[in-house]
């Protein structure tokens, strides 16, 4: 159970996930168009996900791991870990 005070830094998971990307992409010293390239997905897509405007595909999800050398659910776990799952 989330404590009322931890409930403030819970994110719906379309928003953990992007600040996830956004946070492993730096890591990894990529720009947003250097992960795009490698991951063969348009920039612009990058930057919708990371805004929490749009998801991405499980194959999707697998190239941008792939292109930042880390596994994907290793992605999924941080994102788990910053996002309200399941109306907790």
């Amino acid at each position: 159970m989330i404590s009322p005070k931890d409930r403030r830094n819970v994110l719906e998971p379309g928003l953990a996930f992007g600040k996830v990307l956004r946070e492993v992409r730096k890591q990894s010293g990529l720009t947003q168009e250097q992960l795009a390239l490698a991951a063969e997905i348009d920039r612009t897509f990058v930057s919708l996900i990371e805004r929490g405007e749009r998801q991405p595909t499980i194959r999707v999800l697998f190239k941008l791991a792939a292109a930042m050398r880390v596994p994907a659910a290793q992605l999924i776990q941080m994102t788990e870990d910053h996002a309200e799952v399941n109306g907790s």
